[in-house]
Parts: structure tokens; C-alpha cells; sequence
């Protein structure tokens, strides 16, 4: 089987790896640390009916994430800036100087713009991990906070392989489609989506795309 490996990903290697090169590696040997982790926490989540087997139904309980927002055209390098923004916080940049293992998945709130031309606004985010649930460490970069979000359902279309804006667009497209087809009510934006794996791991890889149920009362 041939692996492709998108230019965003071995841009986001490359940059992660020259980043950190002057403390001797010691921040790139973390990310690999972190992210070779097995068995790493989920958030909780309630299955619900579905009416076909290209998406499920997830409704997801109360919890908090850590976060941070970027406003950008493109959706690959926002997702690195706010993915490095919230690495440095769970290695300890946090008001106690603790580190919170890492999580999955990495999910990212996208709120497009209004054309082609506008910045679109990307909320990154960790799940916080269970034994950090009630108190989370206060980050002390600005730029990232702890969101507390209420239970919400969303459909769920899952894909593998190394996603990037164009595949996750694709597969939005997909499930977008299915609920069509399906005559299920949802929210066309904001949208999610979520990955499962570190950029080093090559096979066998999950993504996700997320589209919020309507709630009763909504058109």
C-alpha cells in the first residue's frame, strides 16, 4: 500500500522540528511522547439511531476542552497554530506548571467566512482529561481559555488516511449529502472537524467530521 503524505503535514513536521531545534529536540521528543500515547482519553458520548451506515449519531455530555481561537484564510495553518498553542499548555504552560495528558481527539470548531476572500475563525481544542475535569489548570497564555461545553448531538462521518482542508471539505460534502437523503435536519455551519492521530503515525488513521443536530423548535 502507498502512503501519501500531504504537504501540510510534512509542513507541520518540518516546522514543529525547526521550531524547537535550539533546545536540542527536547519539545519535539515531547509531541512524539504525547502523541504515540496509546490509549488516550474520549470524551463520553450517548450513541443514537441511525438511518445508514456512512455516519452515526453522537450525543456528546457536558464537558470542558481547552481552547484557542485563530482567524485565518486557510484552514491547515490554523490548525497548527492553535494545535501548538494548546501542546505548550498541557506541557505545563498553565498556572500551575502542570503537565495534562494529552487527549483525543483534536477537534476544530470551523465558522467560515462569507466568501472565498474572508478569514474563516477556527476554535481549536484538547479534551480536558477526566482527572482535570472539575478544576483545569488556568492557562497562562491569553490566547487560550477552558470552554465548558453544554451536551450537544451531532452527525458524525468518519475517514482515514492524512486529512487536510480539501478531504475534510470532501467528506463534508459527503455527509451532508447522507442527511439529505435521509431527511435529517442539521446546521450547515459552524461544523467540526476531529482527528484521532499524531502526524507520525502512517496507517490506519481516523478522522472525523462533525455537523450539529437541529434542536427541537429549530428550521
Amino acid at each position: 500500500m502507498r502512503i501519501r503524505i500531504t504537504s501540510a503535514n510534512l509542513l507541520f513536521l518540518l516546522h514543529v522540528a525547526l521550531m524547537y531545534s535550539t533546545t536540542q529536540g527536547t519539545m519535539f521528543k515531547a509531541i512524539q511522547q504525547a502523541l504515540f500515547s496509546t490509549g488516550l482519553q474520549l470524551p463520553k458520548f450517548t450513541p443514537g439511531e441511525s438511518q445508514s451506515q456512512d455516519y452515526e449519531v453522537r450525543t456528546y455530555q457536558p464537558t470542558k476542552w481547552v481552547s484557542t481561537q485563530v482567524t485565518g484564510l486557510q484552514y491547515d495553518p490554523s490548525l497548527s497554530t492553535g494545535f501548538m498553542r494548546l501542546f505548550r499548555y498541557i506541557q505545563g504552560s498553565n498556572e500551575n506548571k502542570e503537565k495534562v495528558e494529552m487527549t483525543a481527539p483534536v477537534t476544530c470548531l470551523v465558522n467560515p467566512g462569507d466568501g472565498p476572500a474572508c478569514e474563516s475563525n477556527f476554535t481549536v481544542s484538547f479534551y480536558i482529561p477526566e482527572e482535570h475535569q472539575a478544576n483545569p489548570p488556568k492557562p497562562t497564555d491569553p490566547e487560550v481559555f477552558v470552554e465548558e461545553r453544554k451536551e450537544f448531538t451531532v452527525f458524525v462521518r468518519t475517514y482515514g488516511g492524512f486529512s487536510n482542508e480539501q478531504k475534510s471539505r470532501e467528506q463534508l460534502l459527503m455527509l451532508v449529502e447522507s442527511l439529505r437523503r435521509d431527511g435529517l435536519s442539521f446546521e450547515e455551519k459552524p461544523y467540526y472537524t476531529a482527528g484521532y492521530d499524531s502526524p507520525f503515525k502512517l496507517t490506519n488513521r481516523r478522522n472525523e467530521v462533525w455537523l450539529f443536530k437541529k434542536t427541537d423548535g429549530q428550521q
